[in-house]
């Protein structure tokens, strides 16, 4: 699809409008007789944060019937399932919680990537190869999640990721593997070295995000502007893994003024 940019002037309005967005498009989307369902992959980081705040407290929040919305992730630290590292949990405070308690939401239609459920004992003696079977057990356990929830050949509708001032989106980072995996069949994929802290961490692979109907990569303020103007006019370059984004439908850069200025 060929890209488009979208800039709003603030990185509040941007959140805001994303929110808006989401809401409208999630009910366009159930509106078709032929769909009973709607599902969503949220980001996290300090954009992905603001614009579920900014979906909780918006005046839209209850346009798209709930009871039909699944939400899954981009991507997810392997860490421990409390963690004030995981966007699972952050999410939850941001928007999840809110939804659960006013029955929008039923928790089977939240799904999480998996936790790193080891003991600290465990975690301390671990070696990489360890750390990488784990992790290639929990990838396999979200790819089964994602084929028997989507069918075999199923696809995400919205996708939302923020991207890092490296290129970085998901946790797909510059020239490492995990960006050239082109395995159709390779949905989820682990991740041992991460350059950005915590080091293990899952991911949806380009072949899966590639699949979603409408793609968004989100960024605001000043540090992400080099980033959002290089990967936005790239393709495919695994120095930029972001520039691999790619949708059926739609794909768009949403910024704010100051991060979109060479788009």
């Amino acid at each position: 699809m060929n890209r488009e940019h979208i800039s709003y002037s603030t990185p509040q309005l941007l959140a805001d409008a994303v929110a808006a967005r989401t809401l409208l498009l999630a009910n366009d989307i159930l509106c078709r007789p032929d769909r009973e369902r709607v599902d969503i992959a949220l980001t996290g980081g300090t954009d992905g944060t603001a614009i579920l705040r900014a979906l909780a407290g918006s005046p839209l929040l209850d346009v798209p019937d709930w009871s039909k919305v699944h939400l899954w992730w981009g991507d997810e630290r392997f860490v421990a399932a409390n963690s004030a590292e995981r966007n699972a949990v952050g999410a939850s405070d941001a928007l999840l919680d809110m939804l659960l308690e006013t029955k929008r939401i039923a928790r089977n239609q939240i799904h999480e990537m998996p936790a790193d459920r080891r003991s600290q004992e465990e975690l301390a003696a671990a070696t990489d190869q360890d750390n990488a079977v784990a992790l290639a057990a929990a990838a396999a356990d979200y790819q089964d999640e994602l084929e028997k929830e989507l069918g075999e050949n199923g696809h995400l509708d919205i996708a939302m990721f923020g991207l890092g001032p490296d290129g970085h989106f998901a946790s797909l980072f510059p020239n490492m593997p995990q960006v050239g995996i082109n395995d159709p069949d390779v949905l989820v994929t682990g991740v041992t070295n991460s350059p950005k802290m915590p080091p293990l961490r899952l991911s949806l692979t380009v072949p899966m995000i590639v699949r979603t109907d409408y793609v968004w990569v989100c960024g605001s303020r000043e540090g992400k502007a080099e980033a959002m103007g290089l990967t936005f006019h790239a393709q495919n370059n695994p120095a930029l893994p972001a520039s691999y984004a790619d949708a059926v439908q739609q794909v768009l850069w949403i910024t704010d003024e100051a991060a979109g200025r060479d788009c």
